[in-house]
């Protein structure tokens, strides 16, 4: 079992100084950016704020701390990281202000480990200083794209170049003005086995061809000014120069790619569950309903119990799985990775909407709670739906 003598003393730190940074400027900030965040005029633009606590979060060494490569980033491995993504997903917007926010995040892993020099100095260098943001151009409308070996988008070979045709959807960051590049996975070889057929290149937003065509909402949401936008493809042309790795290799960066990505969104969730919860345990203190506390009642007592137990469950079997990809790395914890692709996405939603339940009409429109459950929601299909990970877990256990 994981326990706080797992962490290494750095890392115990860092959870201190990230709480206390947290607490003293990324709550008390929360009104503010929501503000800025809904107002018509300002939505889709960057909010100062932020941007003056990424300069703050700089200056006190909490900057980059997904990275385990020390020449990029913090060195951590990943289970001395999971602790701090939980502290950070217990506020929305906040792992922008650590540049430990997604897609950046998995974009930065693609590239430091698998890009060449020219690619790294081009795009990774400004993405680990903060200063552009990127997307991960994967998912399309028109193929069923939990089978990555369906992406269809035609990467063709034309002298020098490689010419782009094709469409993407829910590509997260592309409504940003701060995106820059996208890494693009489309179809070099129809040809080859299926899982050699794809590879990845690297598209500059303001290529030729590249083209927003929405934005789009997950249950009214559209995460402004990241947003979700659905993206066309029409002879975007770019260098073979851009290509990342080697034709053939798009599936196994995917893969790659997504293994401590996993990780780091269910730390998120973990960390929206327990702020969830402890805003269900304020709310029953305080809410009296025939004429006694909500907290004295035997079915709200039990709801905010199995919370506490379905969160606890949550959290050790993620720190588990970050143990294991430290050990055996990305092959050897793909089981655990799974489990808790599955586990902490309902997990979230389930004590999410117990809160809201005890909130009543109120948690239908609290600013904080209706956001994060939509989130648990769409996190049971980011990055594999449910059931691609329950299926592949269950074929390795039956071997």
């Amino acid at each position: 079992m994981t326990t706080l003598s797992n962490f290494s003393p750095r890392a115990l730190e860092l959870q201190k100084q990230l709480a206390e940074f947290m607490q003293s400027h990324v709550y008390p900030a929360e009104s503010d950016v929501e503000a800025w965040q809904s107002g018509p005029a300002t939505r889709w633009t960057p909010s100062p704020l932020i941007e003056d606590l990424k300069q703050k979060a700089r200056q006190a060494g909490l900057w980059n701390l997904f990275l385990p490569d020390a020449l990029h980033g913090a060195g951590l491995t990943n289970l001395d990281y999971a602790p701090l993504a939980e502290q950070m997903g217990r506020v929305l917007w906040a792992s922008e202000v650590f540049n430990c926010n997604a897609p950046d995040t998995g974009n930065m892993e693609v590239l430091a480990h698998f890009a060449s020099d020219a690619q790294k100095a081009r795009w990774l260098a400004p993405l680990l200083r903060g200063e552009i943001r990127s997307a991960f151009a994967m998912t399309e409308p028109e193929v069923a794209s939990s089978d990555a070996t369906n992406i269809a988008l035609s990467i063709e070979s034309d002298g020098a170049d490689y010419v782009l045709n094709g469409r993407k959807w829910w590509i997260t960051g592309a409504g940003d003005p701060r995106c820059e590049i996208l890494i693009v996975m489309g179809v070099t070889d129809p040809g080859a086995d299926k899982h050699a057929r794809h590879s990845m290149v690297l598209v500059p937003m303001d290529a030729p061809g590249v083209r927003i065509v929405r934005a789009l909402e997950a249950f009214g949401f559209d995460d402004a000014p990241s947003g979700h936008m659905e993206l066309s493809f029409s002879g975007v042309r770019v260098p073979k120069a851009n290509l990342i790795q080697s034709e053939g290799s798009g599936f196994a960066l995917a893969q790659a790619r997504l293994g401590p990505g996993r990780i780091h969104h269910c730390m998120r969730l973990i960390g929206l569950a327990q702020r969830a919860l402890e805003l269900m345990v304020e709310r029953t203190k305080t809410r009296i309903a025939f004429g006694k506390p909500l907290a004295a009642q035997g079915m709200v007592q039990e709801m905010v119990a199995l919370s506490r137990c379905e969160i606890e469950q949550a959290r050790l079997l993620t720190l588990n799985a970050a143990a294991k990809l430290d050990a055996l790395g990305n092959k050897g914890a793909k089981d655990e990775i799974g489990m808790i692709k599955i586990v902490a996405p309902r997990m979230a939603y389930a004590v999410i909407d117990r809160a809201i339940q005890l909130f009543g009409a109120e948690g239908l429109q609290h600013p904080f709670l209706a956001h994060a459950l939509a989130g648990a929601r769409c996190l049971r299909l980011a990055d594999g739906p449910d059931e691609t990970h329950i299926a592949a877990l269950a074929r390795g256990m039956l071997r």
